[in-house]
C-alpha cells in the first residue's frame, strides 16, 4: 500500500508539472489564432514555429484546444460511485461538538462518525484510503461551539477550511414537533451565488459531497453565497 501512494504521489506530482508547459504551449496557439483571424501578421518570436503550431490547431476539438490542470483530475472519477464520507472531531471533543458531529451524519448521505482518539491525521488520511473513503470532514471548536470544517477529497485533495458561524443546529430548536424527523434521502442542491471561479470551485467542493438524489425526492439543501458568506439551509418541499 506505501509503494501504491508514493506511485500515485508522483504522478499526480507529474501530471501538475506538466500544466506550466501546456499553458504555456495554450498562449503560443492563442496568439496565432488571433493574428489569423484579425489578419495580422504572425508574431515574430513564433514564425520558426508557425508551422508546427498551425498544424497542432487544425488537429484540435472543443476538448483538447483548452489546457487541462489536476484541478480537472480531482473530481474525474466522482460520478462513478456515491461519495463516502468520514466524520471526526478535533481531540478532546466537547459534547456540544459531539452531538454537533451526529446531526453532520444525517447532512450528508453515506456518512460515518469516527471518535477521533490519539489517532493524528495522517493515520486518519491513510485509513480512509485503505477503505475507500472519497472525503475526510474534520470538525473543530472553541470553547464548546463548532467553529470550522476542514473537508479534504480524497486521494490528492482539494482540501478547504470553512469557519462556522451562527451554528443552530436541531436541539437548539425549542418547538421540536416542528422539526419532525430528519430525512435520510439523498437531497436536491441548490448553490446560489457561486459565479466566480472561486465560488464554482467552492460549489464543486460542495457538490461532490452528496450522491445523485431521486428526481422526485422532497429533500433540499441550499448553499447561499453573500459577501463570501455561505448560508446552509435544508428543508423539504411539497408539492401540491
Amino acid at each position: 500500500m506505501l509503494r501504491r501512494n508514493i506511485r500515485l504521489r508522483r504522478e499526480y506530482l507529474y501530471r501538475k508539472s506538466l500544466e506550466g508547459k501546456e499553458r504555456l504551449l495554450y498562449e503560443k496557439k492563442r496568439k496565432i489564432r488571433e493574428a489569423l483571424e484579425e489578419g495580422k501578421p504572425i508574431p515574430t518570436e513564433l514564425r520558426n514555429e508557425e508551422a508546427t503550431l498551425r498544424q497542432e490547431i487544425d488537429l484540435e476539438d472543443d476538448y483538447t484546444a483548452i489546457p487541462k490542470s489536476h484541478i480537472d483530475d480531482e473530481y474525474a472519477n466522482a460520478t462513478e460511485r456515491d461519495p463516502k464520507i468520514l466524520l471526526t472531531t478535533s481531540r478532546d471533543p466537547s459534547a456540544p461538538l459531539v452531538q454537533f458531529v451526529k446531526e453532520l451524519k444525517f447532512v450528508f448521505p453515506n456518512a460515518e462518525r469516527m471518535n477521533r482518539g490519539n489517532q493524528v491525521i495522517s493515520e486518519i488520511i491513510e485509513s480512509c484510503r485503505a477503505h475507500d473513503f472519497t472525503d475526510v470532514i474534520l470538525v473543530h471548536e472553541h470553547r464548546g461551539v463548532p467553529d470550522g470544517l476542514i473537508i479534504s477529497h480524497l486521494p490528492f485533495g482539494p482540501t478547504a477550511y470553512f469557519g462556522l458561524l451562527n451554528v443552530v443546529t436541531r436541539h437548539d430548536i425549542k418547538d421540536k414537533k416542528a422539526i419532525g424527523k430528519m430525512p435520510e434521502a439523498y437531497p436536491h442542491l441548490i448553490h446560489d451565488n457561486f459565479g466566480t471561479k472561486l465560488g464554482e470551485r467552492t460549489a464543486n467542493i460542495l457538490k461532490h459531497l452528496f450522491p445523485v438524489p431521486k428526481p422526485d425526492t422532497k429533500r433540499i439543501v441550499t448553499f447561499a453565497n453573500q459577501s463570501d458568506y455561505i448560508s446552509f439551509r435544508l428543508v423539504l418541499f411539497y408539492r401540491f
